[in-house]
Formats: C-alpha cells, sequence, structure tokens
C-alpha cells in the first residue's frame, strides 16, 4: 500500500507540471489535422537529426552508443515511442497509454523499494522535463512552423 501511494503521488505531480488536461485539448487539434502533424513531425525529426537540441552529445545517435547506456535514457526511449506514434488522426489515448506504459516499465516496476522509486521517479521527472524543455527551445530557436 506505501509503493501505490508513491505511485500515485508520482502520477499527480506529473499530471499538475504537464497540465494534462490542455495538452490533449490541444493535441486532439492538432492529431485531428493531417498538416499539422506532418509539421510536427518533421519539425521534431530536424531539430533531433541536424544536433539542434541544447544537450550533452547527441542523444539520439543511438548506433554509436552502448547498449547499457541507453537502458539510463527512458526519457529518450518515451520520446522516441511517442512520436514513432505520431500520426494523423492518432487517438490523444493511445499517446498517454504509450508514456503509461513506459512510467510502468522504466520507472514503476525497476523500483525495489520506496526510496528507490522516489529517486528513480524524481530523476526520470527532471530529465524528461530537461529534454522537452531542449525540444521546445530548439523549436524556438529555429523558428519552427509547428511552434505556434
Amino acid at each position: 500500500s506505501s509503493s501505490l501511494t508513491e505511485v500515485t503521488v508520482f502520477i499527480k505531480r506529473l499530471r499538475r507540471k504537464t497540465d494534462l488536461s490542455n495538452m490533449a485539448k490541444t493535441m486532439r487539434t492538432v492529431l485531428n489535422s493531417n498538416s499539422k502533424v506532418t509539421v510536427l513531425r518533421s519539425d521534431l525529426h530536424a531539430v533531433i537529426d541536424q544536433g539542434f537540441l541544447d544537450v550533452p552529445g547527441n542523444l539520439f545517435q543511438m548506433k554509436f552508443r552502448n547498449p547499457e547506456e541507453l537502458q539510463n535514457d527512458i526519457e529518450l526511449k518515451c520520446l522516441n515511442d511517442l512520436m514513432s506514434l505520431l500520426a494523423p488522426s492518432t487517438d490523444i489515448r493511445v499517446l498517454l497509454n504509450c508514456v503509461s506504459s513506459n512510467l510502468q516499465a522504466f520507472v514503476i516496476q525497476p523500483s525495489r523499494s520506496k526510496e528507490e522509486f522516489r529517486k528513480v521517479a524524481s530523476d526520470f521527472q527532471l530529465r524528461w522535463n530537461f529534454l522537452l524543455t531542449a525540444v521546445n527551445k530548439a523549436l524556438t530557436l529555429n523558428y519552427a512552423d509547428s511552434f505556434g
């Protein structure tokens, strides 16, 4: 039951931080437009592929990375999984289920204790926010059409 309490607190913190209801409303509008989804995917791939992200090294060059190192970059896996699902008319629930499954697999299940869960969850949240901030900054600085 203490584990359930920690999971609940973690989920509430994520919901407050990202404001899922507003994001879902915005994403539904975007996902229902073929042209907006195409531009968004193109812009995301451009900032990642061209190395515009303000992060140490090129985190997305998977072929040169150590497989054990990739296990520590769960936020990158989450972003890549979301990008792979991003298509016109994708239901927002599919994207949320993807995030939920990744959190379950990489944050919640591997935690053996309350303290370990707190550490893994706070570490993931910090790195996820850092990555999304870097993506947002790259889209802004490169005048990406999808930013607005």
